[in-house]
């Protein structure tokens, strides 16, 4: 298939037999590939953090090229956790090959595309003129926390970045940002025999959702994108708790809503949605109480499609750029200063599952492109450039 196959796949690996759950620390993907990067002349700096739980977690900055210009020309983004893998997957971390596919927890998300940017940066053929930044983040997987550490630091600057996703090689220009917010609607206890004695939480709770379904439905479905599939907003409550037994008047309820904001719309827009709710609801019904947190708030990215690096790459894949409803660290790398596009190996649809696998021929041209990709904006001419 490819001469750089073997490598590739040889490197996949060993990055698939490091545990990085997003629980665990990633050092050991950090200093393997650190390792890599120094032997190749990078300049390599490792920015640490405690996540939530006090886990010691490793961004890795990697600099090549350049002369010491503040910004790279390129960067090669690559997260290193992953999602839980199911105890009966006995072969998670062992990639197995089968009907020219490479399965194992990570190898789809994003260890295929690690792999890739590894290799090309590495062994690229030739002398940088412009400097060249491989950037390996921790926490994708839970909010996109390492990259937000690097953006508080104002590390990890670039001119141009690709984001390494499962997105079949096909560029990925914009995507929806992605939001959190949990509603604690509170009630009075009583004996269930004698409701008019208290008032339930999660009666009290179905009301506010019945108001939310509604204008999720219509309000928000008034200001359209139509570059994205659904063009518009979307609002999903997938979490739910409350009250203590069967036989207790709910005192309490809790509910999780998510919301996918379209790009140049507030990502606030929902936040405004509940505490109308909120308001009304108080309005209406005396000792109506709820408290509205928001959670999280990243934002959509909506980079051009003349922009060059998209432009590039749908030159190179032959694949004409798309949007996509998931989430990804380009608003991030965007907030530092690049233009970005989302672009990988394998398929976003098998990530995240049992069997998790990415095809080797995407792997080959995937480090093709990359290796091109170099050449572009780093000054250095290799045979296919654009």
């Amino acid at each position: 298939m490819s001469d750089t196959l073997p490598e590739l796949r040889e490197t996949l690996r060993e990055l698939v037999a490091l545990d990085t759950t997003s629980t665990r620390p990633n050092a050991p993907l950090v200093d393997q590939a650190g390792a890599r990067l120094e032997a190749a002349g990078f300049q390599v700096e490792r920015v640490t953090y405690r996540d939530g739980a006090g886990v010691e977690k490793v961004n890795l900055v990697a600099v090549k090229g350049g002369g010491g210009e503040e910004r790279a020309a390129l960067a090669l983004v690559g997260h290193t956790d992953c999602v839980p893998y199911d105890a009966e997957w006995t072969d998670a971390l062992r990639l197995t090959e089968r009907d020219g596919r490479l399965y194992g927890r990570g190898a789809c998300d994003t260890k295929g595309f690690i792999s890739c940017a590894l290799y090309a940066a590495t062994h690229f053929p030739g002398k940088l003129k412009a400097p060249l930044m491989v950037l390996l983040t921790a926490d994708e997987e839970l909010g996109c926390e390492g990259a937000k550490h690097l953006v508080a630091l104002g590390k990890g600057r670039a001119r141009h970045a690709i984001v390494g996703e499962p997105t079949s090689l096909v560029p990925v220009r914009a995507h929806k940002g992605y939001c959190l917010a949990e509603v604690e609607v509170r009630g009075r206890e009583g004996h269930s025999a004698y409701p008019d004695a208290g008032a339930s939480a999660i009666f009290r709770a179905g009301r506010f959702l019945q108001k939310l379904e509604t204008l999720a439905r219509t309000r928000l479905r008034e200001e359209r994108d139509e570059s994205f599939e659904p063009p518009f907003t979307t609002v999903n409550v997938g979490l739910i708790s409350g009250g203590k037994a069967p036989n207790v008047i709910s005192g309490a309820c809790r509910f999780t809503v998510e919301w996918r904001p379209i790009p140049r719309q507030p990502k606030e827009r929902v936040l405004e949605l509940l505490e109308s709710i909120r308001h009304e609801l108080v309005r209406d019904e005396p000792g109506y109480e709820a408290r509205i947190q928001l959670l999280r708030t990243d934002p959509a990215v909506d980079t051009r499609a003349d922009a060059e690096v998209v432009r590039v790459l749908a030159a190179l894949s032959g694949n004409a750029p798309i949007t996509v409803p998931f989430g990804t660290e380009a608003p991030q790398l965007t907030e530092l200063g690049a233009q970005a596009v989302v672009f990988g190996p394998g398929d976003i649809r098998v990530a995240h599952q049992t069997g998790e696998y990415v095809p080797m021929e995407d792997l080959v041209r995937c480090e093709a492109y990359l290796t091109r990709a170099i050449a572009h904006f780093c000054g250095a001419a290799v045979a296919g450039t654009p």
